[in-house]
């Protein structure tokens, strides 16, 4: 008897393993417009039958390869407060933060996809899907200011530091800039003194 095929067979999760190491290379070379479907199966040492099985398009490759991605990126979102009943931001341990570790660790394809035309998609889907995170599991409590706005101020402050670090080639190591965040987590800017610079 036929026993048919699931996400979970080994030679469709290595398919698409590959499939998406395939693009990744490529776009690591040329722009995305420029790839195409014989590109990719070529680079893969696959055939075009077996792409069409797993994809409808390289757009679809291309999104099948973020949301891996930011299903890793969510788990380490999550590290400082999954086994937790109660959460203060200001009380965070530098080491219990992994989001720069998850980035450290997939360094190679975050920085293909910062340099591509993939860079909005990206962004757009780790924002939306952190933001659905702040939603659903985690509440500003004793504050008078808007929730909604305060979570898109905060995750548009913690993406842009992350695309900072990822722009510089990673310049710092990740348990510096986890220990940083927790340093600005903590910063009080009302109750900091700046000083002017003299005009010219």
């Amino acid at each position: 008897m036929h026993k048919p095929v699931t996400n979970t067979d080994p030679r469709i999760i290595r398919s698409k393993t590959a499939l998406r190491e395939a693009l990744l290379h490529l776009m690591a070379q040329k722009s995305f417009a420029s790839i195409s479907i014989t590109d990719i199966v070529k680079q893969a040492s696959y055939n075009r039958g077996t792409f069409y099985a797993n994809y409808a398009n390289k757009e679809e490759l291309l999104g099948d390869m973020i949301t891996e991605l930011i299903k890793d990126l969510l788990h380490s979102f999550r590290a400082p407060y999954e086994k937790a009943t109660e959460f203060f931001p200001h009380e965070l341990h530098a080491n219990s933060i992994m989001i720069f570790e998850h980035i450290a660790q997939h360094s190679n394809i975050y920085s293909v996809l910062a340099r591509s035309e993939a860079l909005p998609i990206l962004r757009e889907k780790m924002f939306v899907s952190l933001k659905q995170i702040l939603r659903e599991e985690l509440i500003f409590e004793d504050t008078d200011v808007d929730q909604e706005l305060l979570a898109i101020y905060s995750l548009h402050a913690l993406l842009g530091l992350i695309f900072h670090w990822i722009d510089s080639g990673f310049v710092h190591s990740p348990s510096y800039m986890q220990e940083q965040l927790v340093k600005i987590l903590n910063h009080r800017p009302s109750s900091t003194k700046m000083s002017l610079k003299l005009k010219q």
